[in-house]
């Protein structure tokens, strides 16, 4: 995934600006979790039971949700249930760091692609009924993963001390 720092963030066009920051902080959150070992992704955070292999598996849903369901109009399964919201969040136990690392590097792949060949002003109608555009799904996307990213750092200093992106 490029850097930030690379151009196009700085200096391209508005898609290049919003592409470019949402694939800094997708390479940022696959960077939190890289190198700890299965224990620590594992390794409950909160009392609601928030785990970072956890997070990044919630991150790869979100991602299918807003592009391939919502914006290309995909039929995707999903894990979670009227009866079960949360399931996104929770890691299984035949689920491993790899599997969901994958899932969710292709998830962001498959974005990419369906970004590519829309317009930032190309338009849908989400479940609730609202039209919005690509434009705001890429900000709601920054948005999301930036949130989540501020909540893995937390997590991976209380874990082993690291620090920074």
């Amino acid at each position: 995934m490029p850097a930030l720092d690379e151009g196009a963030a700085y200096e391209g066009d508005e898609a290049e600006v919003l592409t470019g920051f949402l694939d800094y902080l997708r390479a940022v959150m696959l960077r939190k979790v890289a190198d700890l070992d299965d224990d620590g992704l594992r390794q409950v955070m909160t009392p609601s039971g928030l785990t970072l292999l956890g997070m990044l598996k919630h991150l790869a849903y979100v991602e299918r949700y807003w592009f391939r369901s919502v914006f290309d109009g995909e039929d995707v399964p999903f894990p979670w249930t009227d009866e079960d919201p949360d399931a996104d969040w929770r890691v299984e136990p035949g689920e491993s760091a790899e599997q969901i690392a994958a899932l969710y590097r292709d998830e962001c792949e498959r974005a990419r692609a369906i970004v590519a060949a829309a317009s930032l002003g190309d338009t849908v109608t989400s479940p609730r009924g609202r039209t919005m555009s690509l434009r705001w799904i890429l900000v709601h996307m920054i948005e999301e993963t930036a949130r989540h990213l501020g909540h893995a750092d937390i997590m991976r200093e209380a874990i082993d001390g690291s620090t920074g992106d």
